[in-house]
């Protein structure tokens, strides 16, 4: 019998989603003597420690223990490094990120604000003195000096202690050296903010300005004696932070990289290796053109390697653009319908893959995770939710990955560290490759979640849409069951994948009587480019008919009643419930409405304007696509759907006034609603105690409101 202490929604809390205790974070020597990574020592530690691997034998030995370290002392983080990690959805604690050197001799990481540095060989570490809060410290490539950030100056000190020194310091309040801005953090997947040179002599560093850029205030009314902290906000249509990009030389130089930033404001992506001269990405604001320019680091000037332009928008992937080792580009492009992988001007993928991100690119090939296209799918059993990892070169394309599920690696030289989540194993399995074959495997502490899934991958609908069914596991009779969807839906968050822990949650409200359903539609990743663009200028209703068209052609196959059917779901989810029971009250009957993105005014610059444009020059287009100004808020006709509204009063990412704005909005039709006010909860919702309770809340009100519809 399951005791409270034991329960789904606790273990689920305390293990932050079972993923305490894997190792993370990879970093592969480059004569294959050493994988680095991360991981706490038990499935409920969140502070992770630095590890060595020996790939030859498996061994493991700690390079670095944040409780040694710290002396026992608890941490205290900065408001700079908390904002980081909202930014990278980071809930850890301890060595929660690290850099090397180019031997991957030296590891350089801050704790609690404070410099450390690992010597990998020898297995020692040590402080570093220098002032703080220390913010990402990367070493140099030959290991002679580490770079960092603090207090928005950009520093450098020996590796070996003394000669610290600032090569850029902040000339103003609102101006910072070495960190990604808001939006390049929170949207373009840049986290970093400067870049060793090959030779170790300079850097490439970002100023951010914010001066620009709107002020919020985000207040704890459970303490109102607490000054409100304030955030630089780029909401759509308004000014964004101003970015400029310099060259600081160990020697004092300071040159300041040129290119036309009015037109191409955004700097999406910085490259900087012995192959080449710096690679930049920058976009302009529309999304809709961007230049891949090299610099020439002596007098800071630019030269255009290549030009993109599309009539949707532009993708940003991870891993490009870079060089490969010969001086040719490499980079993701939509081309002839496909998401392609091309390298100098020629492509070397076809339709048959979807290219997701480039890993490692080598002399002989590259190694990138991709999907099945849309070309592979119409001619074999489609790999519903798998990605694996492919080696793409002149000869043809390998796969790396076996196994259906989804893959990933890190890959320096010979050695590739293959990180693998299966359907039918909980969690996810390491395994080291030396020449393509197995060596050793990394040890998980990762907590077993104990439960199996009785789930199913499908596809829905006219346009096979992605769907995951999933129905209680005691279930065997064949009386309809209460529907909940339980979707994402949005750009880049693909919920409908071959991993099992994935799941887990949405199992757990199945077994509580439910059959539930997760679709990905049009806008959510990993089909097709015209899949994820069919949504520019109409992000509500394609999306919401999609989950519709996926519950009926559902309905088809597997019992479910069609007259009790709730939505779940946070963030774009959120959005997307709230849309649900107002837009079509006759197919959904109730929904939880967690921190949802409601007056699409109030989302940022980069992800609000790259689907819906700019807002003064396409009102109409977010007025109808926003929940606040919706018609079924005040159409009489429609019938009133239960709907529970969940908000961290701390979410500086999805503020609070978009909740507040609909629970108002609700309120002037006449429309009763329930709104569940989170205090000191961000966006992440990290706090063990509410993550739990959250869980059963939800529940109950699913079930609620169902029953009182089964009673009318």
């Amino acid at each position: 019998m399951t005791t409270e202490v034991d329960s789904f929604p606790r273990r689920h809390a305390r293990t932050q989603r079972f993923t305490l205790g894997a190792p993370r974070a990879f970093t592969v020597a480059p004569d294959g003597s050493r994988v680095a990574f991360l991981r706490s020592s038990s499935g409920t530690d969140r502070a992770n420690s630095l590890w060595i691997l020996d790939p030859e034998d498996g061994s493991e030995r700690v390079a670095a223990d944040p409780g040694v370290l710290l002396g026992g002392v608890s941490e205290h983080l900065s408001p700079e490094e908390r904002a980081r990690r909202e930014r990278s959805r980071e809930g850890g604690a301890g060595i929660v990120g690290y850099a090397t050197d180019t031997a991957v001799e030296l590891a350089s990481f801050a704790l609690s604000g404070r410099l450390f540095v690992a010597e990998l060989r020898a297995g020692t570490a040590r402080e570093l003195e220098v002032p703080g809060p220390v913010i990402d410290p990367r070493p140099a490539p030959d290991g002679r000096h580490v770079a960092y950030v603090a207090q928005g100056a950009l520093r450098v000190v020996d590796a070996q202690g003394g000669n610290d020194r600032a090569l850029l310091e902040k000339e103003e309040e609102q101006v910072g050296y070495g960190l990604a801005e808001f939006i390049a953090a929170e949207e373009m997947g840049r986290s970093r903010g400067f870049w060793w040179s090959p030779e170790s002599d300079r850097l490439l560093v970002a100023r951010v300005d914010d001066t620009p850029v709107r002020r919020w205030w985000i207040a704890d009314p459970a303490h109102p004696e607490r000054e409100p902290h304030h955030v630089a906000y780029p909401a759509a249509g308004t000014p964004n932070a101003d970015v400029r990009l310099f060259v600081a030389g160990l020697d004092g130089t300071r040159t300041e990289v040129l290119w036309d930033r009015t037109r191409y404001p955004y700097l999406a992506r910085v490259h900087w290796s012995e192959a080449g001269a710096p690679l930049l990405l920058v976009q302009a604001r529309d999304q809709r053109s961007q230049l891949f320019l090299a610099v020439d680091p002596d007098s800071g000037a630019t030269r255009m390697v290549h030009a993109d332009e599309d009539p949707t928008w532009l993708e940003l992937f991870a891993g490009v653009p870079c060089w490969n080792p010969s001086g040719q580009l490499v980079r993701i492009a939509d081309e002839g319908g496909a998401r392609v992988l091309s390298v100098g001007e020629r492509p070397l993928t076809g339709p048959q893959l979807h290219i997701r991100s480039v890993l490692d690119v080598s002399a002989d090939d590259v190694l990138v995770t991709a999907s099945a296209g849309e070309a592979a799918e119409a001619t074999e059993a489609p790999e519903i939710g798998e990605i694996h990892v492919y080696r793409v070169n002149e000869l043809g394309v390998e796969r790396v990955s076996q196994e259906p599920g989804v893959h990933s690696a890190t890959r320096s030289g010979n050695v590739t560290v293959l990180v693998s989540a299966t359907l039918d194993s909980p969690g996810t399995r390491v395994q080291v490759l030396r020449d393509g074959k197995r060596t050793a495997t990394v040890t998980s502490y990762a907590e077993d979640p104990g439960m199996s899934l009785r789930v199913t991958l499908r596809e829905g609908g006219a346009r096979r849409i992605p769907c995951a069914v999933l129905m209680p596991r005691d279930y065997h009779g064949d009386t309809p069951l209460p529907v909940l969807l339980d979707p994402y839906g949005g750009p880049h968050g693909q919920r409908v994948v071959a991993a099992h822990n994935a799941h887990l949650t949405s199992q757990w409200f199945a077994d509580q009587g439910f059959a539930v359903i997760v679709a990905d539609g049009r806008g959510t990743p990993g089909r097709s480019p015209a899949w994820e663009k069919a949504i520019r200028d109409d992000k509500a209703a394609m999306v919401l008919q999609d989950q519709v068209d996926a519950l009926h052609a559902l309905a088809e196959e597997f019992p479910l009643d069609l007259d009790r059917v709730a939505i779940r779901g946070w963030s774009f989810g959120g959005y997307l419930a709230a849309l649900a029971v107002l837009r079509r009250p006759d197919v959904f009957h109730a929904a939880v409405v967690g921190a949802p993105v409601t007056d699409l005014r109030l989302y940022d610059t980069h992800y609000e304007e790259r689907y819906l444009g700019h807002p003064d020059e396409q009102p109409e287009v977010y007025r109808r696509n926003s929940v606040i100004d919706d018609a079924g808020l005040v159409d009489p006709a429609e019938p009133h759907r239960p709907m529970m509204i969940i908000h961290g009063l701390a979410d500086d990412n999805v503020v609070v006034a978009h909740s507040l704005r609909l629970s108002s909005a609700l309120l002037a039709a006449g429309r009763p609603h329930e709104v569940l006010p989170l205090s000191r909860v961000t966006h992440m919702t990290p706090q063990e105690t509410v993550a739990e309770n959250l869980l059963r809340l939800q529940l109950d009100f699913i079930k609620r409101s169902l029953a009182q519809r089964s009673l009318a």
